[in-house]
């Protein structure tokens, strides 16, 4: 089981108490300005990412150059910033269909997914070519990590000159399922009468969301899940306790250098969401300074991220950038006690253990 589904299946938030109905704010708000200020912004924005990577992939395939080369290689590196920021919301649309798995397919420890990408250059199996029938093929074969070693794994290099077509037209076959995803749940998301609307109008009538308290429940537990799984998988599976326990190539993205990149990503889809919702216009008077702190340490996070530049394993034995990592940890932690217990305190819900727990 993967460290997200768990995170979706223990439901990390005890509801104490409703979420008043004579709130001056109201859940429905909360919700709405969530999905309308940053799920559909997010989506939409990673639609056009991915349909730019896909022109570029078949501009490179039609012209093999290092120009056309270093022209997807870019824009891999925008959908995957695009994603980090896009992929906190883990729940509704992109959790149907395996959307999320097939969109990335990670940690992936035991070179399983690897393993099939290899074995499909290899074999060069013209099915994979062709993006309706990859669609049907291993998740590990059609998203953001199979696209990364096309790119930038072994072998990439010859995507400049001519002498491996099929590579580069297994790339674009990946490029265009990334594209079908996420203009999949872009629509989705837009769709008048779907998940939309049953997050934003919780009702007794509602099969999802019976009332307020659940409905910013599952708002809430973005933020607490998230930043556990930044923290606990993302950042811990290659940074060691001590410099020889660092696994630089357990880290996510690390043939393109956009490891930070997408630790950044995943904080400042956090700040993103939190400011659109305005949840912390919720908390009492005496709280408020609450959300002030939690936008200035997520926006500290992701400019600690940022500073993290080239490859990982560089970073992990340059001391300065080490620390750096370090520091993130311990601005993800903060940010887990200020969600996870003290906010949640305020509004009647109580964390009662870890989203990652048991797994």
């Amino acid at each position: 089981m993967s460290k997200r589904l768990a995170a979706a299946l223990a439901l990390p938030l005890l509801l104490a108490a409703a979420w008043p109905a004579s709130a001056a704010v109201k859940a429905s708000d909360v919700i709405g300005r969530a999905i309308d200020g940053f799920v559909r912004p997010a989506y939409a924005s990673l639609d056009d990412r991915a349909a730019s990577l896909t022109r570029t992939m078949q501009q490179l395939c039609a012209a093999p150059s290092e120009q056309n080369l270093d022209a997807a290689r870019a824009d891999f590196s925008a959908t995957v910033e695009a994603w980090s920021a896009a992929e906190i919301i883990a729940f509704g649309p992109v959790k149907e269909n395996n959307r999320l798995e097939r969109m990335l397919y990670w940690p992936d420890r035991k070179s399983i997914g690897l393993r099939q990408v290899q074995a499909t250059l290899a074999a060069k199996d013209p099915s994979a070519t062709d993006p309706a029938q990859l669609a049907g093929k291993s998740v590990a074969m059609q998203g953001l990590g199979a696209l990364e070693y096309v790119l930038f794994g072994d072998g990439a290099e010859m995507l400049a000159k001519e002498d491996d077509p099929y590579r580069c037209a297994y790339g674009a076959a990946v490029a265009g399922n990334i594209e079908t995803i996420a203009g999949e749940v872009r629509d989705a998301w837009n769709k008048p009468d779907g998940f939309a609307a049953l997050w934003a109008n919780p009702g007794p009538k509602n099969p999802l969301y019976r009332n307020g308290t659940e409905a910013v429940t599952e708002l809430v537990g973005v933020f607490i899940n998230e930043l556990d799984m930044v923290r606990d998988v993302r950042l811990k599976g290659f940074l060691g306790i001590k410099p020889d326990a660092d696994k630089p190539e357990q880290a996510i993205y690390w043939r393109s250098q956009n490891t930070a990149t997408s630790l950044a990503g995943n904080l400042s889809g956090i700040d993103r969401l939190f400011q659109a919702s305005k949840l912390g216009d919720a908390l009492p008077a005496d709280a408020r300074w609450m959300a002030e702190s939690i936008h200035i340490q997520l926006a500290n996070g992701v400019a600690t991220a940022k500073s993290v530049t080239g490859p990982i394993d560089k970073a992990l034995a340059d001391p300065a950038l080490r620390g750096k990592l370090e520091h993130f940890a311990l601005i993800t932690s903060s940010l887990s006690n200020l969600i996870g217990t003290r906010m949640t305190a305020e509004f009647g819900l109580t964390a009662g253990f870890s989203s990652l727990d048991g797994d």
